[in-house]
């Protein structure tokens, strides 16, 4: 009964994750069709965010296919053999398709990541100004400097949380169905919602950008939802970690889960700092968001950062199974 029970799963996965995964598979299959024939991309045909939907959707893929031999091969640890081979896979395809892909404008032949970088920092809208005005020397220019690889480490932190997130959530269920353990049952219900708000929080900035116009200042808007994107991450990758962790007294599952939250929390502000060359995002004026001397960091950031952790301990403090006190 298991047996089949884990086969249903294993076949609703595949084709949950391929049907989910079909436009941005699309828009990888249209590129590389465009390369193979014309050797570049126009930039009108040039489906937007290829990368890095593209790599993720096919390093979930592979994730997925391999999903029964990893649990064959490596038992327990089944999710680690899985998350390795998804997570090379989209290293590998993300590198091809930056090093590879170029996109041609009226005026200018530019790498693919090239055009990563003014995507990860102002609205598709503008893709077309974007070239001019980095030409020119207008305030995005400023604000952005030359371009610089580093800038990839916010891009890859997003990238390998959304992958190693739903796999966990994907072998976490099958492992569950297997051995029939549902100790991690709430922590993996809670990993899926909180997977599935930070995609659709990256989705939105892909198209949106979060209305960002490329000033440091940005809007209130703007400020909540890279507010709330900031601290999702880190409560995502927290509940990760922590969800691995419930066999552990309370106190060390709370502690190592909030602290490893807040400090992918503070990576991304590392990530950011590099777009920026040294700067952060500013959400408003006054003490809370004004940079404290000495440092980068805004007391707002620093709140953020708390805010993170502290969302991740009260999630792990509520789910935690307590220990039964033996009768004496």
């Amino acid at each position: 009964m298991k047996n089949k029970r884990f086969i249903r799963y294993y076949l609703f996965t595949c084709h949950g994750v391929l049907i989910a995964s079909f436009y941005p598979l699309y828009m990888g299959t249209r590129v590389v069709w465009d390369m193979i024939s014309d050797g570049t991309v126009m930039k009108e045909n040039y489906p937007k965010y290829i990368i890095p939907y593209t790599p993720i959707a096919v390093a979930l893929l592979v994730g997925v296919l391999v999903l029964p031999l990893c649990m064959k091969l490596f038992k327990r640890f089944a999710l680690i053999g899985g998350s390795a081979l998804a997570v090379s896979t989209f290293f590998a395809l993300e590198t091809l398709f930056e090093k590879k892909v170029v996109v041609t404008t009226a005026e200018t032949v530019t790498k693919l990541e090239d055009w990563q970088m003014y995507m990860c920092y102002i609205p598709p809208e503008g893709w077309g100004k974007t070239v001019t005005t980095y030409k020119t020397q207008t305030p995005v220019d400023i604000l952005m400097g030359n371009y610089n690889p580093a800038f990839k480490l916010h891009f890859y932190i997003i990238s390998i949380v959304l992958i190693l997130s739903v796999l966990n959530c994907l072998y976490g269920f099958a492992q569950m169905i297997r051995n029939g353990d549902k100790k991690r049952l709430k922590a993996l219900v809670l990993q899926s919602i909180s997977s599935l708000v930070f995609l659709g929080l990256c989705i939105l900035a892909c198209f949106t950008a979060f209305w960002r116009d490329g000033n440091i200042q940005v809007s209130p808007l703007s400020a909540t939802l890279m507010a709330i994107f900031f601290i999702l991450l880190g409560v995502t990758v927290g509940i990760y970690v922590g969800s691995f962790l419930l066999g552990k007294r309370k106190f060390v599952t709370v502690g190592i889960s909030a602290i490893v939250s807040a400090i992918m929390t503070t990576l991304m502000y590392v990530g950011e700092m590099i777009l920026l060359h040294g700067h952060l995002y500013s959400f408003g004026t006054g003490f809370l968001f004004e940079s404290i001397p000495g440092i980068i960091v805004a007391p707002i950031n620093i709140l953020i950062i708390i805010t993170s952790g502290c969302v991740t301990a009260l999630i792990f403090w509520l789910i935690h199974p307590e220990r039964r006190q033996p009768n004496r």
